[in-house]
């Protein structure tokens, strides 16, 4: 009874702080729905992730990651190895472990453990498992073994001596640990100095006078910046060996390393000795900021020396260099807002002017805002791109929660970011290695730009010797407001690389203060556009003239090649044929069986084949007389499986051992046969007759018979072998090798020329082809029927229902047009073709140099992807009124890069108020853009994109080495 008068009596005792703390939480809880609808409150996952990512980077000494799996695994392992070694009883062996832990957490450990388990399947797969897995590429090899373990050993080494033999003295003017901070600070100058000469603007303000001024060709610049080549080598050296080596011994003679079992010690140097490693650029700079300190402050008795240990030091600077950075980042963004809010013409407004003067006034209060934004390192939310300032909810690095490259809106532009990143990806190596991008730390933002393309770049990871970036294609500016945005992008970059007035020594940055900033050119292999305009060509009476004379030529030139890669095909499988059968035995029961089987569909049956009876004719007989039989007694026939056929009603005569073998299915199609009409004599037919080679090779080169069978009447195929080049045909068969054939007499090629039979089957295919694409009739075609035999959309006719009917010869008539029609343009701009042999270079360069269609055919982009050299696409504007050609040319070019504020890209995502939508239609992409409901309200960790374009491109996670 005691205790329960107990409770009401503690209650009764502090129930005014239960009240206030009751009126405080109904104030915060009714205001919960307004910072949720501003996007100010965090969701739960974002902030998980915010807390882990910012405990792992500023209390582990770890880098954010690209995936949630992997900072949670990364988290738990680096707060393992901080908690066991508080429990290592020697200082000795805490500094063994703390740097042995630091350098192997600092690694792609991911790409090791992928190496790892490719090597394993690779010795203990099959060898179909083996082929499989052999063009996969592995960044981890013998050699960054060799290097990593190397680096380890001599790591352990340092770490242990000199903390052995000299880490008892305490930090004063002439210490070892004074020295070495004497060297950090030099090293710190000179990478400063050495990572600044690299880039076009020395600290973004003045330009370099040592950057090339002449980047016009990738030769000229290659040549020009050789020596900022060797600078980048010998910070690359620096960077990678020489600081963190230095950095290790400042921390191994500390003298705090003597004081076991500390919490505060086990933190503070298991993050510094990661970070060394890790982010070595940061770890130098906070270092020396601590060495600097510690020489200027030697009263023992103040609060930094007497209650702070090194590690903690170095922890608390670490925090306040990463927000105050981000306060300049953030306060630069809110500034360059104002301003362009009024120099913009499309961004002012009415109340602009209203907007300013209130943010000049409660100029304090913006500064609070930036720096409370900038101490939960959350984004600086502009309303409506206004300059009316929020506070965005704090989210992780990577903003969004799938896998990294799912977030893109695939479009026929794509396969154009698809050809270039492998390209990007190395240009970018050597960039990052050698410091020409500045400090590229998780979270930083570049963009390039190339003509019409413009590239995201987005760095997410960062370790020791290795970088994670994430590569994405914007849109190529199909909206008025993108292409703004993207002329003024253009004309930061050409200020920078291209305008002349740099050959002073010193010029300054016109665009300072702009949220880009140039950096450097990288050589990539990517395809430059050129688009011209065909008036005064295509609609050429001279060259329209001359179009039919030239497709006759190509298409003959590509009829015969045709023909050759076949023969040379049969040729193989009869080699193949013949090895199989003087290996194994041939079968005789088989082959009778092969001999006796009843025609099928695959055996191409038409009422047509079916032989015809005569007077003469025994129907009776096993086999019907007639024609047949006569061409059996000649030869010329080829020998084909036959069904034997009898009058309906009549007696069956056939043996009973011929029906016993037959199959059900073939009896039932054996009857089904029988019930066909009887097929009219008078008809004329599809099947061509019978060709008398005067050359026993000249099979070999004979067109298929169906391809001869166009309705064409005799007066054309008269008019036809008037006009065929028969010098041009001589001169491709005299081109010929024959190579593939064992014995060949010495005459071939000439034989095959003096082949009449041979020449007529050509004139028929070109026949054929010329009745499909342009008629009967003999004139000149007009531009309008050009483009569209280009295209392959010409009208109904029945030449070209016959010329559709047969695909493969429809395709071959297509690509010969348009190589016809590239050859035009060619003749037009660069003169007519000379001779012969310059003829059939040309050709020979079409086919193997060039992909001549259309952008939307499917072969352009694969032929974008197989990086064919050139690429050539006509078009038609019908606003215009005009025909344009369009031609891709792939060159190692250079590309413009530029790093992007953080804060601003960050604002910018934090403004979004779009999701994309994705739907699968006919295994085609599409995406859909609809407004979300709440516009202030932004994802937790939707794709938000950049206002330059949407995606149409996001790679995989690129692990780029910087070894």
């Amino acid at each position: 009874m005691k205790m329960s008068l107990s409770f009401p009596a503690v209650f009764a005792v502090n129930t005014p702080v239960l009240e206030q703390t009751n009126q405080i939480l109904h104030i915060v809880f009714l205001f919960l729905p307004v910072l949720w609808a501003m996007g100010i409150l965090p969701p739960l996952d974002a902030l998980f992730l915010w807390g882990m990512e910012q405990l792992l980077e500023f209390g582990l000494g770890g880098s954010p990651l690209s995936s949630n799996t992997k900072l949670l695994v990364m988290f738990l392992i680096s707060a393992g190895t901080a908690i066991a070694s508080y429990f290592i009883p020697s200082t000795l062996g805490v500094i063994l472990f703390m740097t042995g832990c630091g350098f192997i957490l600092s690694l792609n450990l991911s790409e090791i453990a992928f190496a790892f388990k490719h090597t394993l399947i690779g010795h203990l797969a099959s060898s179909k498992s083996k082929n499989m897995h052999r063009g996969l590429r592995t960044q981890f090899g013998w050699r960054e073994f060799i290097f990593y373990l190397t680096v380890l050993t001599f790591a352990l080494l340092e770490a242990s001596l000199l903390h052995h033999f000299a880490g008892f003295s305490s930090f004063s003017k002439g210490s070892p640990q004074a020295i070495a901070s004497y060297i950090l600070m030099l090293l710190l100058i000179i990478m400063w100095i050495l990572r600044e000469i690299q880039r076009v603007y020395l600290c973004g303000v003045f330009r370099n006078p040592f950057y090339p001024k002449d980047i016009r060709t990738v030769t000229v610049f290659m040549e020009k910046q050789r020596r900022l080549m060797k600078v980048g080598v010998v910070r690359r050296i620096l960077l990678t060996l020489v600081c963190p080596f230095a950095m290790l011994a400042f921390l191994s003679l500390d003298c705090s390393l003597q004081n076991l079992h500390s919490v505060s010690v086990c933190i503070g140097f298991t993050r510094i000795f990661r970070m060394v490693w890790q982010n070595t650029e940061n770890a130098l700079l906070d270092i020396v900021v601590v060495s600097v300190t510690q020489i200027l402050v030697f009263n023992q008795d103040t609060w930094w020396n007497r209650s702070l240990n090194t590690g903690i030091r170095l922890l608390l600077v670490g925090i306040l260099r990463d927000r105050l950075l981000q306060f300049v980042s953030k306060l630069q963004f809110a500034v360059a807002i104002l301003l362009t809010s009024w120099t913009e013409k499309k961004q002012r407004r009415k109340s602009t002017a209203t907007l300013i003067t209130l943010n000049v006034v409660f100029f304090p209060i913006l500064v609070t805002f930036v720096a409370v934004s900038a101490l939960l390192s959350s984004p600086l939310l502009p309303l409506f791109t206004l300059p009316v300032f929020l506070i965005g909810f704090p989210r992780p690095v990577r903003s969004w929660p799938g896998p990294v490259g799912a977030t893109a809106c695939v479009c026929a532009d794509t396969v154009y970011y698809q050809q270039l990143v492998p390209s990007l990806a190395v240009a970018l190596q050597s960039a990052l290695a050698a410091g020409s991008l500045g400090v590229s730390l998780p979270g930083s933002h570049y963009l390039c730009r190339f003509q019409d393309r413009l590239m995201w770049i987005l760095v997410l990871e960062r370790g020791f010797t290795y970088c994670c970036v994430n590569i994405k294609g914007l849109e190529l500016q199909e909206t008025s407001c993108h292409a703004a945005e993207a002329h003024r992008v253009d004309e930061i970059f050409e200020m920078a690389f291209e305008h002349q007035e740099h050959t002073k020594i010193v010029s300054l940055n016109h665009h300072f203060g702009n949220i880009l900033t140039p950096c450097t050119v990288l050589p990539v292999r990517l395809y430059s556009d050129a688009r011209s305009v065909l008036s005064g060509i295509i609609d050429s009476h001279e060259n329209l003239k001359h179009l039919k004379d030239d497709f006759i030529k190509v298409l003959v030139w590509m009829l015969v090649q045709y023909c050759y890669k076949k023969s040379k095909q049969w040729e193989s499988l009869e080699i193949a044929d013949k090895n199989q059968k003087g290996s194994f035995p041939e079968n005789p029961c088989s082959s009778a069986v092969e001999r006796s089987r009843p025609l099928r569909d695959d055996d191409s049956f038409s009422v047509d084949t079916i032989e015809d009876w005569t007077d003469d004719s025994d129907i009776f007989g096993l086999e019907p007389s007639g024609r047949g039989r006569d061409r059996k007694e000649t030869g010329q026939v080829v020998m084909t499986p036959k069904t034997h056929l009898s009058i309906p009603g009549s007696v069956e005569t056939q043996n009973q051992d011929v029906l016993q073998e037959m199959s059900p299915e073939d009896k039932l199609y054996r009857a089904v046969v029988l019930g066909l009409p009887a097929a009219d004599k008078g008809k004329q037919r599809e099947v061509p007759p019978l060709v008398e080679f005067s050359c026993s090779y000249a099979e070999l080169l004979s067109i298929p018979a169906e391809w001869r069978t166009a309705p064409v009447p005799v007066s054309k195929v008269h008019e036809m072998r008037q006009r065929f080049p028969d010098d041009w045909y001589c001169f491709i068969l005299s081109q010929l090798d024959f190579f593939h054939l064992k014995e060949k007499p010495s005459s071939l090629l000439e034989d095959l020329m003096k082949d009449k039979a041979l020449k007529d089957l050509y004139i028929h295919g070109v026949l054929s082809c010329c009745f499909g694409l342009f008629g009967l009739e003999n004139t000149v075609p007009a531009p309008s029927h050009v483009f569209r035999a280009y295209t392959g959309g010409i009208p109904w006719s029945v030449g070209l229902d016959w010329l559709t009917s047969k695909p493969e010869l429809f395709q071959l008539a297509l690509k010969a047009f348009r190589y016809t029609f590239k050859l035009m343009l060619d003749k037009a701009s660069l003169g007519p073709v000379e001779d012969f042999k310059e003829l059939v270079n040309c050709l020979e360069e079409y086919e193997n140099d060039w992909y001549i269609g259309l952008v939307s055919d499917r072969e352009w982009q694969q032929a974008v992807l197989q990086e064919k050299p050139y690429l050539f696409s006509l078009g038609h504007d019908p606003n215009m009124g005009i025909y344009t050609g369009r031609v891709l040319t792939l060159q190692d070019l250079l590309v413009q890069v530029g790093k992007l504020n953080d804060e601003a890209v960050r604002g910018q995502w934090a403004n979004l108020s779009w999701e994309l939508l994705y739907a699968t239609n006919d295994d085609e992409e599409r995406y859909s853009i609809q407004a979300h409901p709440v516009l202030l309200r932004n994802l937790t960790v939707q794709a938000a994109e950049p206002p330059l374009g949407y995606p149409v491109y996001s790679s995989e996670l690129l692990h780029v080495p910087l070894l």
